[in-house]
């Protein structure tokens, strides 16, 4: 079957006309997308929010958490201000916190596909790669970045475009057969190589094969929100038979007794789950 997606960069109450029947069928979310903040009444305040836009006109809703025009999600995370939207991160930017960014980022890919409707996953989101953010201003090539030249803190969107590393040791991390890329890849890129995560557990990359199957055979862009009743800064609710926990805070909150963990971000506390971290639970 064939399917249109509307880029519509329009005002929120514009974007139904462009899904209605007999138009296109789906368009990205950018509510989601241009959310700021790490908060869990923000993001569920534009998760209502973008489900009954969509359910005005019958369309499903779509997720959508990065793509080839915004800094990457583990680095717009891993900011002093979570998920403000820089245009462009540079070697005199305020450099993101890598290891909170990543963890923030796993938890939001588990909130996002865990939801009904189309999830679209940003090539690379599936590795967790950071944004390029010491790219020389030699290499840049985002038209954006020449118009604002003389203007302090705009690098244009090159850093979310570098070529994937498929092999650590391969010339140009395995994305082609020269030692170089049209963009270069910081060596950062080494360590988040398709081949350094396939079948380790743990691993970005298995995680989200493991959230693929599960949200496959728990037909969760199916279901339906139900939200439940949580502790402060978490989202909680049920996608059919599935419980959904994320805690956007830092202290850990307890699980559920009658409920068996079926896939987490990050390691667990014993029965409590930490901060920064998303859980999928089931029925015990």
């Amino acid at each position: 079957e064939r399917m249109m997606v509307a880029e519509a960069v329009v005002g929120t109450q514009s974007r139904p006309k462009y899904i209605r029947p007999d138009e296109m069928q789906q368009a990205f979310n950018f509510d989601y997308l241009l959310l700021e903040g790490w908060d869990a009444s923000a993001f569920r305040k534009v998760i209502d929010s973008s489900m009954a836009l969509a359910a005005t006109v019958g369309a499903p809703t779509t997720w959508v958490n990065s793509n080839h025009d915004v800094v990457r999600t583990p680095s717009r995370y891993g900011q002093s201000k979570p998920g403000i939207h820089p245009r462009g991160i540079g070697a005199a930017s305020e450099q993101p916190d890598e290891a909170l960014g990543l963890r923030r980022a796993r938890a939001l890919s588990m909130l996002t596909m865990a939801l009904p409707g189309s999830a679209y996953i940003y090539q690379g989101e599936e590795l967790g790669l950071p944004e390029h953010t010491t790219l020389e201003d030699k290499y840049r090539q985002d038209p954006e970045f020449f118009r604002n030249k003389d203007k302090e803190g705009i690098y244009g969107r090159d850093g979310c475009r570098v070529p994937l590393p498929w092999k650590a040791g391969a010339p140009s991390l395995g994305f082609g057969p020269s030692d170089k890329t049209w963009l270069p890849q910081p060596a950062s890129y080494t360590r988040y190589a398709v081949d350094r995560q396939e079948g380790v557990a743990g691993s970005t990359l298995e995680l989200y094969r493991q959230i693929l199957q599960l949200r496959h055979k728990y037909s969760l862009g199916n279901g339906q929100v139900q939200w439940l009743d949580a502790d402060k800064g978490v989202l909680a609710f049920d996608n059919g038979d599935l419980r959904i926990m994320i805690n956007f805070g830092t202290k850990a909150v307890a699980l559920p007794a009658d409920r068996k963990v079926l896939l987490s971000s990050e390691a667990l506390q014993e029965d409590k789950l930490p901060g920064n971290t998303a859980v999928w639970l089931t029925r015990s």
